[in-house]
């Protein structure tokens, strides 16, 4: 995958990013530094997966609704920046495929397991299996990311913790899924 765009803008909007809304970011050395992984956690804001791009110098691939791909104005952006489109109303075997893609060969997938914001007043919605189920078929280890607090102008709360990366492979999907759920929980503060 060509990932010029993502790679220029990175160091670009980065720093606007940090300044904008001042993130305390606890764990980035808990991102492997190669070999394929999904970095998974809780989402309560569109501008989620920021908190984690400015953590590694690692190229996320992120899956995005396809809703933002349809959108002229966010459409090329989201292509620039290497996004796969889902489809949440049905089963999406065509963006799972982009993903495992991506986990063969040595990439980092960002996902969101909740499969939507939560906009509830609930810690975490139910997780979804896809993450815990690429993450069994690549032999990928899954990075525990929870967020907290509030995306305002030069926050004094919005913090990331970041956990260390969990192996999956000799749980059940029931039993990942779970696992990923309460250190998801766990990191939320």
């Amino acid at each position: 995958m060509n990932n010029f765009w993502y790679k220029f803008l990175r160091p670009i909007l980065s720093p606007i990013y940090k300044f904008y809304y001042n993130p305390k970011i606890e764990g980035k050395e808990n991102i492997p530094k190669e070999g394929p992984i999904i970095i998974a956690g809780n989402h309560k804001h569109i501008m989620d997966q920021c908190n984690i791009i400015i953590s590694t110098k690692r190229v996320i691939t992120y899956m995005a609704k396809k809703e933002y791909f349809d959108n002229p104005l966010t459409k090329v952006f989201f292509k620039m920046v290497k996004c796969i489109p889902v489809d949440r109303s049905k089963k999406d075997e065509n963006a799972k495929s982009k993903a495992l893609d991506v986990l063969k060969n040595g990439g980092a997938i960002g996902i969101f397991p909740e499969g939507t914001r939560n906009k509830t007043k609930e810690k975490l919605l139910a997780f979804k299996y896809g993450t815990v189920s690429m993450a069994k078929k690549t032999n990928s280890l899954i990075v525990p990311f929870g967020i907290s607090g509030d995306y305002k102008f030069r926050s004094k709360n919005l913090k990331i913790k970041i956990g260390k990366p969990i192996d999956v492979s000799k749980l059940t999907i029931e039993e990942a899924n779970q696992k990923l759920y309460d250190e998801i929980s766990n990191l939320i503060v």
